[in-house]
């Protein structure tokens, strides 16, 4: 589980690289939770939700557009890009890495979008669904 973990968090540091403005990026570490539908303590995913605020709206549009030129280059295969169905019709991009076994879904909220109302990236890294080993137990925290 370790392992996932730490490719979450090397996954996210590529997403960042890609990225390429400077910005606060917010601390939560990867988290580990149940697949949908397994039992507990059987299937595990790893998440890595962050973002980035503190650039301006201007750089983080263009980064979204950075990210869908060079994901592909990087093993990534685009599942969808433009505006996603809510109020706001947020630019969302979700994408999948099949060698890496993670998936990929970042929103670009404009000013005056979510709580602070400032310009932000909001970026999720997911893993596939892995069985925990033989005698471990699924460490949720």
């Amino acid at each position: 589980m370790d392992d996932v973990k730490s490719a979450a968090e090397k996954t996210s540091s590529q997403i960042l690289d890609i990225i390429a403005v400077k910005g606060r990026v917010s601390e939560p570490g990867p988290g580990v939770t149940t697949c949908e539908g397994a039992a507990p303590g059987q299937l595990f995913t790893v998440y890595h939700p962050w973002s980035i605020t503190g650039s301006s709206e201007e750089e983080l549009g263009k980064a979204m557009f950075r990210l869908k030129d060079e994901l592909p280059g990087a093993g990534w295969r685009i599942v969808q890009y433009g505006p996603n169905s809510s109020r706001d019709r947020t630019l969302e991009l979700t994408a999948d890495h099949a060698a890496k076994k993670f998936g990929l879904n970042v929103e670009f909220w404009k000013q005056g979008e979510g709580d602070d109302g400032k310009p932000r990236l909001v970026v999720n890294v997911v893993s596939a669904c892995y069985e925990a080993p033989d005698g471990e137990d699924v460490d949720y925290s």
